[in-house]
């Protein structure tokens, strides 16, 4: 058995086809003939276990003679040690393919290391909180005090000390509820992420915010809870306001209308004595439609979507109107008109909506910047002290505390009934 040399192959032809080949050492060849001309197929062949088994090798001329017999002397060393190379080759592949497995998942734990307070937020604004306003505070909120600070942090490198420096940020400028606000939202997502993964092995050592104590953050004169009432005197005050500022803007000669305060709009009026005649809360009124209101029955209902609370604790109310509320809401449907709310968002013009919750609220505020700590009016809002009541001596007050008014004992609005030169707000 002679060694095959290439000159051998070269000279092969056609006839040839099927032709077996053999070189000592295993080498077989067989010789092929069709559209790519000829070519010879070689494969090792060698006794393993009492039993004759083969490999292939690749074929000639894309392999040279010697590639062909380099590969075979390597098989010829497997076999030497008893292993089938078929096995080996198998096993090669399972180790490359584990090596690949191991580099995928090396790559996915540095992923997860490497996730941020903002990725935690992304999956807890839509999988972990649903609020009323479809989260819309609170993306506003954490896209303003929260993401901008610490939004690129590695979650697993973020301690107590970062929230901190944050949270006084915050209260610098001055807004502490706020503050207060944004501490207690970042913890409850921090407590959301600290039960699921992947978020759980990040945040091993624990809720960083648990380490933040809070009343060290807020000034020592803060209240948290407000316990602001509206005197009589107050609620007559209130009323000449508005009386007053709208009767001096509509007697305003054309052109010169700039000239003078503008009053708060009549639906918001409204809304203000319906909180202190209703005890509503402002929320819930704002997103009362005409439907809701039955002025025959003097009653208005609602419904459970609108009632702010706890989801599995929200009940629906009806609440019984008295002459002086059913006059009111009969006013506030003439505004809307066939609007769809009582308060209708004017300015969305490709939907139908009630205003914004907070409206009334800036509103108010926005007229008592006396108590804000503002550098520069906020643009497009008013900046005036034209609601500041009894000179500010009483501090400021909200849309909420005439639900607390109107909670008192003496219904309120009717000190504005009792007193001799009074003019009603109705």
């Amino acid at each position: 058995m002679g060694k095959i040399t290439t000159k051998e192959l070269a000279a092969l032809t056609e006839a040839d086809h099927n032709r077996v080949i053999r070189e000592e050492g295993g080498l077989i060849g067989k010789v092929r003939s069709g559209m790519r001309g000829i070519t010879v197929l070689f494969r090792y062949e060698y006794w393993l276990e009492g039993s004759k088994r083969d490999q292939r090798l690749g074929s000639w001329p894309k392999k040279s003679l010697a590639d062909l017999r380099a590969e075979r002397d390597k098989l010829r060393v497997i076999v030497s040690d008893g292993i089938d190379p078929n096995a080996a080759r198998k096993a090669a592949r399972i180790e490359k393919q584990q090596a690949v497995q191991a580099t995928i998942a090396a790559a996915e734990v540095k992923r997860k290391a490497a996730l941020t307070v903002k990725d935690l937020y992304d999956d807890w604004i839509k999988n972990g909180v649903a609020r009323k306003d479809d989260n819309a505070e609170l993306i506003r909120l954490f896209n303003k005090d929260v993401l901008p600070i610490i939004g690129r942090k590695e979650l697993r490198l973020l301690t107590d000390a970062h929230i901190r420096d944050m949270l006084r940020k915050q209260r610098k400028r001055g807004v502490i509820r706020q503050t207060i606000i944004t501490f207690s939202d970042l913890r409850q997502m921090l407590a959301w992420g600290e039960k699921r993964q992947p978020w759980r092995g990040l945040l091993i050592d624990g809720n960083p915010a648990d380490l933040v104590d809070i009343e060290k953050l807020i000034p020592d004169d803060y209240v948290e809870e407000r316990d602001r009432v509206l005197p009589p005197d107050e609620i007559r005050e209130l009323s000449n306001i508005f009386i007053r500022t709208t009767k001096e803007y509509e007697a305003a000669p054309a052109g010169k209308k700039y000239d003078y305060e503008r009053p708060l709009k009549r639906e918001t009026q409204i809304a203000l004595w319906l909180c202190l005649g209703t005890l509503c809360r402002i929320g819930e009124l704002l997103m009362a439609k005409p439907e809701h209101v039955d002025l025959d029955k003097g009653t208005w209902f609602i419904p459970r979507s609108n009632v702010k609370g706890r989801r599995q604790q929200k009940q629906e109310h009806t609440v019984f109107l008295s002459p002086f509320t059913k006059r009111l809401f009969q006013e506030l449907k003439d505004l809307a008109g066939d609007n769809e709310w009582l308060f209708p968002a004017r300015n969305k013009a490709d939907q139908e909506s009630h205003i914004c919750l907070k409206s009334v609220s800036r509103q108010v505020g926005d007229r008592q910047t006396r108590f804000k700590n503002r550098s520069k009016p906020l643009s497009h809002r008013q900046h005036n002290d034209s609601l500041v009541l009894s000179d500010g001596a009483n501090g400021e007050w909200t849309p909420h505390d005439l639900r607390r008014t109107g909670a008192t004992v003496i219904p309120p609005f009717l000190a504005i009934a009792r007193s001799k030169n009074a003019t009603r707000p109705w």
